[in-house]
Formats: structure tokens, sequence, C-alpha cells
């Protein structure tokens, strides 16, 4: 069973999948006072406006963070059209629901956004588990 956290601040609430991190950095960087790696739990919510977290949380390559208003008591939803890009030396990252179909007919679908391997060393393909930093990809 996949572990999922949330955090509140009565008016939003972050979900993180753990399990779908693939550590870009990419929310420290963005709100250093909120999500904080060192600590638990890592994820401060009252540092920031609910507007900076959903701004935040929207940015996330993997698909790790989500979030949905309190008062909605459901995800916002997400653009219809389907974004992609080429991060330097990392992950293909498209931004959009879509549905994988793998080798053996199967299909997984994915919500909001989805970081796929390009460097080849990912023990998750097709998706990015981060690998590209350990093995120095340049592409």
């Amino acid at each position: 069973m996949e572990k999922v956290k949330e955090y509140s601040n009565g008016e939003v609430t972050i979900i993180w999948k753990p399990e779908q991190c693939i550590h870009s950095g990419i929310c420290v960087k963005g709100l250093p006072e909120v999500f904080q790696p060192k600590d638990k739990p890592w994820i401060k919510i009252d540092n920031a406006t609910t507007q900076a977290l959903v701004s935040q949380v929207k940015d996330c390559p993997s698909g790790a963070l989500s979030h949905y208003m309190n008062s909605e008591k459901e995800q916002m939803e997400q653009p219809e059209d389907i974004k992609v890009e080429i991060r330097e030396n990392g992950p293909l990252l498209v931004y959009g629901d879509c549905e994988i179909k793998n080798p053996d007919g199967s299909t997984t679908t994915k919500k909001r956004s989805s970081a796929f391997c390009r460097c080849g060393a990912s023990s998750n393909k097709p998706f990015c588990d981060g690998s590209h930093a350990d093995v120095g990809f340049v592409g």
C-alpha cells in the first residue's frame, strides 16, 4: 500500500506520496521556509500563504506533491492541455493527465504530472527515480 502524508493549514491540504518523489529539489528551492527535508515533519505548511503553497505544489515534476482546497474536499482541476518539458541533465516531464500503455498491454494512468527517465538508469522505468544524478547523465 502506498504511503501518503497530508499536511493542512485549515484552508489547503498538501498531499505527499514519498514513493513517487524523485527528489528534484524544486519544492525546496522554491519555498525553503516550507519544504525542509532534514526536519520531521519536513513540510512546515504554516510558513507560507495558501497561494504560495498551491503555486509551488503545482511545480512538482513527479506528482508526489498535490493539494486540495479544504472547503471543496476535492483536488483542484488541472489544465486539460498536456505540456512536455525536457529538464537539462534530467527527466522528461509531462504535465497533464496521461495514460501509459505498458509492453505487456496493461495501462497506467498518471494524473497531473509525470517524470519519465531519459538516462536509462532508473530502476522504476519508464519513470524517473532520480538515478540521472548518480550516473552523471548529461543531455
